[in-house]
């Protein structure tokens, strides 16, 4: 399927619009728990259930060649529909992607639409950052997303992945938890791969 790319409709937002917070955060520590722990296992069961859910807060992604501060929001519908949104601090559309299983849709700050089958080779095309959004919708709500190498705090959640997929490594930090949401929740983490950084902040959680 067939579209433009463009660099230029991802405006630079100010890094002070990352900074708000809306939620009771706790520190990840050091890890004392197997991956076999019935901590772990019962955080995963609980988590693994959720299908339907929304989170919403602060997004930086950051290289030698760009820097992309914003606020989304991420609608998960169904396990493979989904909706996320990227707004300046006026609350304006800078870009609004909507995911379901063959079917890509991106709407930039002008309202024009893009078609497409491939989300993650469609954003990178059109704004030049490479999101791994099939892995980071796992790893939002602190699953490993395949991962065989991650390490666990104590209370049994993730604390850090390390993923080689195509030969490149992936790793994720797990640097807060949103103790307020039932079950626990990541509130913080970066992923980093090579020379990009994903920075994610959760204001909050909303399960259904």
């Amino acid at each position: 399927m067939a579209y433009i790319r463009t660099t230029t409709f991802l405006k630079l937002i100010p890094l002070a619009s990352v900074l708000l917070t809306a939620c009771t955060l706790t520190g990840t520590t050091d890890s004392t728990t197997t991956t076999s722990s019935p901590e772990w296992q019962q955080h995963q069961k609980q988590v693994t259930a959720l299908t339907q859910y929304q989170t919403r807060g602060s997004f930086a992604y950051i290289n030698s060649s760009q820097k992309v501060y914003a606020r989304f929001f991420w609608q998960q519908d169904e396990p493979e529909r989904y909706r996320l949104l990227l707004t300046n601090p006026l609350g304006n559309t800078v870009m609004e992607l909507n995911v379901q299983p063959g079917l890509v849709q991106l709407t930039d700050d002008k309202g024009q639409r893009y078609i497409s089958d491939d989300a993650e080779k469609m954003i990178q095309e059109m704004t030049g950052m490479n999101i791994p959004l099939n892995n980071m919708r796992q790893w939002m709500l602190g699953l490993p997303a395949g991962a065989k190498e991650f390490t666990l705090t104590p209370e049994g959640r993730l604390q850090k992945i390390s993923l080689t997929q195509g030969g490149e490594v992936w790793t994720v930090d797990y640097q807060k938890y949103d103790t307020n949401s039932k079950p626990a929740l990541p509130g913080l983490l970066e992923i980093v791969h090579g020379d990009d950084r994903i920075k994610l902040k959760m204001d909050n959680w909303t399960l259904k």
